[in-house]
């Protein structure tokens, strides 16, 4: 195992007590939020009238992220770091609810939750009640940019978010249960994409307390020289801080995150003053701690602390069972409120100096709210790229070609801003955008050989056969104020419904949010699509994902389907204008016939839909008889074909 810590401790008896009751203090506000209606200071004895009705909430993984907050919160004031929090366990809301509004963020943003003790009251209350707020680290949390829940995407948001972010380090916390996910699994290669040069950091810390809701989980049963193995192999230094006892474990952990914040200095200098283009061994952190740490040892005779039953709620029934009212207050009072808040529930101002300040409280850091730092695209006059229509279908072209002919140039663009980026599994070149190589090239901090091509450890592509980390990745790089594209088959685009439904929610939440600002829009390329898959067959065709984008509210999603190259080109310029939305193209990449020259395009495009008096036999002055309708290409081949054959038997 290797040994972080220095030859010294880091921690003063004044700082460990100081840190230790910081702790305390997020720990009785996540238990309070979880608990109480009333009373919310303990300032007369609990009754049963003071506890919620419904008691909904997840306590297990909070002590944990509650402990590496007041950590981190040392690290940053320590030396003035950029930090962002990624909060991997789904339901870790109370402890992030928290520690925002210790340090402030929270009240800044909702004056209503005032820093005293009737707002220490009302962010009781609204927690999972009706009206209020949700359990997990939502787009309502200060500082959030991975919304739980749904487990297995905050170690590729995390590492989305330090791509061209070179002063940032990313702190993500990976709950073990989460880690079982394959989503998860896969992310732990991102830093094979990470530049030290031109990249920030990502410190990923995986918190194993053992258990999922009912279960062990599998890394918390593995031996530390197996997992020490195991993340080494996956190019990082394990750092194990391990333990139960507060004082002990509060010391480890400062020392830890000492020696990883000084490796990760050291790997940005060597690289960017050394010039050493060495793929790093970056540290990482093994946190054991209980699940449930620091809550009732044992319920009704059941074993609590350290087991799956502190998993939501440990104690179940206050109102109903005078015991269970007992225990609740006795735990309430474990963390001493009365050392924590003054008179008027203020958290103490010795306490209060722990927390950074300003825009480095990880609350208020805005790359989690990304708006605040977009810059807009730089980006050419996509009629520079026309293709020269004489008469409908008279030329053929390759839609997505002349499209990558177009993203080359946003490339080069935007090379100084550094905040574009394709990603893609692994199909860039097949699906015809191949012109962006005459200017960038694939990231990738693996070894290089002689005869790869166009693989470079600096380059705007991402490829991995890993859509979870394509879709990931892109999210993450949205979120903290970029922009890109994510170009895959149709086919296998499915892989990623689950986190599309996420991220289609988490901008339909925060577009109610007037704090949270605009980012841009997550734009999808769908080509190799299911009319063109004359090699692969059904293997290959599969147009659902189109249903699934199509159930969400249209002031979210957009779905194209431009029937041409220019149509095409009008459409890919459209989208990387607009933000907070999902904009879907589904688009062809074969030789196909042209229909639309550029001013017939911009204004069918435009309009959204159009009739093509070409296409048809109908007179201004009368009613159709029948109306062909019809979107995209393959679609657009067919139904003019069937105009043709119509036109034939009416001429017969």
């Amino acid at each position: 195992m290797l040994d972080a810590s220095p030859t010294c401790s880091s921690l003063t008896d004044d700082e460990l007590n100081l840190i230790d009751r910081y702790w305390r203090a997020a720990n009785y506000l996540s238990v309070g939020q979880i608990y109480l209606l009333d009373n919310a200071l303990l300032r007369q004895p609990l009754l049963r009238e003071h506890v919620k009705p419904r008691l909904l909430g997840h306590w297990g993984t909070t002590p944990g992220l509650n402990f590496v907050y007041a950590h981190l919160n040392r690290a940053i004031r320590a030396d003035d770091l950029n930090v962002l929090y990624v909060c991997g366990p789904g339901h870790g809301g109370p402890g992030m609810v928290a520690n925002t509004y210790l340090e402030g963020s929270y009240s800044e943003i909702y004056p209503d939750i005032s820093r005293d003790a009737g707002g220490v009251q009302k962010l009781f209350r609204q927690f999972s009640f009706p009206g209020g707020i949700p359990s997990h680290a939502a787009p309502e949390t200060p500082g959030s940019i991975s919304e739980g829940g749904e487990l297995g995407y905050a170690l590729v948001h995390a590492y989305g978010a330090a791509f061209d972010n070179p002063d940032l380090i990313v702190a993500c916390v990976i709950g073990d249960g989460e880690a079982e996910t394959g989503a998860l699994a896969a992310s732990w290669h991102s830093n094979k994409f990470l530049n030290p040069v031109h990249d920030g950091a990502v410190l990923p810390i995986l918190h194993l307390n053992g258990y999922k809701i009912a279960n062990p989980t599998v890394l918390a049963r593995m031996a530390d020289e197996e997992l020490q193995k195991l993340f080494e192999g996956y190019g990082h230094e394990p750092l194990f801080v391990e333990g139960s006892d507060p004082a002990t474990m509060h010391q480890l952990m400062a020392d830890t995150m000492q020696t990883a914040f000084a490796r990760i200095r050291d790997i940005h200098k060597a690289a960017r003053e050394g010039g050493n283009t060495a793929r790093p061994k970056w540290p990482m952190i093994v946190l054991r701690s209980p699940k449930g740490w620091t809550g009732p040892k044992e319920v009704d005779g059941l074993k609590v602390e350290g087991f799956w039953r502190s998993h939501q709620v440990p104690i179940s029934d206050p109102r109903g069972n005078p015991e269970h009212l007992r225990l609740l207050e006795e735990w309430l009072r474990s963390y001493r409120p009365d050392d924590l808040f003054d008179e008027a529930g203020q958290l103490k101002p010795e306490l209060q100096a722990l927390a950074p300040e300003g825009n480095r409280r990880m609350g208020a850091n805005p790359h989690a709210n990304g708006g605040l730092l977009k810059r807009e695209l730089t980006l050419p006059n996509y009629r520079d790229y026309a293709i020269d229509v004489p008469r409908p279908g008279a030329v053929l072209g390759e839609a997505t070609r002349e499209m990558g002919k177009f993203l080359r140039d946003v490339i080069t663009l935007n090379a100084e801003q550094r905040n574009f980026r394709i990603m893609g599994p692994d199909e860039t070149a097949s699906n015809r955008l191949d012109a962006v190589f005459e200017v960038t090239e694939r990231q990738w901090m693996e070894g290089i050989e002689p005869y790869d091509v166009h693989l470079a450890q600096d380059g705007r592509v991402m490829e991995v056969l890993s859509e979870h980390l394509c879709q990931g990745w892109l999210e993450g790089y949205l979120l903290t104020g970029r922009h890109g594209l994510f170009s895959c088959y149709e086919a296998f685009v499915h892989i990623v419904d689950s986190m599309f439904n996420q991220h289609a929610k988490w901008l339909k939440v925060s577009r109610g949010l007037p704090w949270r600002r605009p980012i841009a829009s997550f734009n999808y390329l769908l080509t190799s699509h299911v009319w063109r898959q004359d090699h692969n067959g059904f293997s290959h065709q599969d147009p659902g994902f189109v249903d699934l984008v199509a159930n969400k509210k249209a002031d979210i999603v957009r779905v194209y389907f431009p029937p041409d190259a220019n149509t095409l080109l009008w459409i890919t310029d459209h989208v990387l204008r607009t933000y907070d939305r999902i904009n879907v193209i589904v688009a062809g990449k074969q030789p196909a016939p042209q229909w639309l020259a550029m001013d017939q395009a911009a204004v069918h495009c435009d309009a959204g839909i159009g009739i093509w008096p070409w296409a048809g036999t109908e007179h201004v002055a009368n009613e159709p008889d029948v109306v062909m309708a019809c979107c995209g290409d393959v679609p657009t081949l067919e139904t003019l074909a069937a105009v043709d054959l119509l036109r034939k038997v009416i001429r017969t």
